[in-house]
């Protein structure tokens, strides 16, 4: 797997039936390792181990509906009052981050209502304050750590 503009970790990864599988913190069991699962693990540690989050306020592939149609959020972090505070949307490091995987993440959000949006395919890494109130939404220059968001 490509090295990542994310800080390495001690992963653990099996071979099974010719395919090989990460071990996922989470979920705590193998995941198929994809290009997007390599981002996705990667950045469920740098949340815990760099930006301060804690694992149980952390749900993977979540599931959404959207509209009449099921969908799933890559990485769903939540607040200490159980609410929404980011969703997190991964990509393989060779898709660009762009305008459309921006829409796919705001759908998304539609229905979570996460007060930060953050786009990732492991080597650019974009966040967004979203104000529902005011219906608007800022770009970030970094990436928050719990602490500076959490209430």
């Amino acid at each position: 797997m490509n090295k990542l503009n994310l800080p390495s970790f001690n992963f653990n990864i099996k071979k099974s039936d010719g395919q090989s599988a990460i071990f996922d913190i989470i979920r705590k069991k193998y995941i198929v390792l994809t290009p997007e699962e390599w981002v996705r693990q990667h950045f469920i540690h740098y949340l815990i181990n760099q930006l301060g989050y804690s694992k149980p306020l952390i749900s993977v592939e979540r599931g959404l509906k959207y509209n009449s149609l099921q969908k799933r959020s890559d990485i769903l972090v939540f607040s200490r009052d159980g609410s929404p505070l980011i969703l997190v949307e991964c990509k393989a490091i060779t898709i660009r981050l762009n305008q459309r995987v921006m829409d796919q993440a705001v759908m998304y959000n539609r229905t979570v209502a996460a007060k930060y949006i953050i786009l990732t395919n492991g080597m650019e890494h974009s966040c967004l304050k979203v104000s529902h109130s005011e219906g608007k939404v800022d770009y970030l220059n970094s990436l928050p750590t719990f602490a500076e968001i959490s209430n």
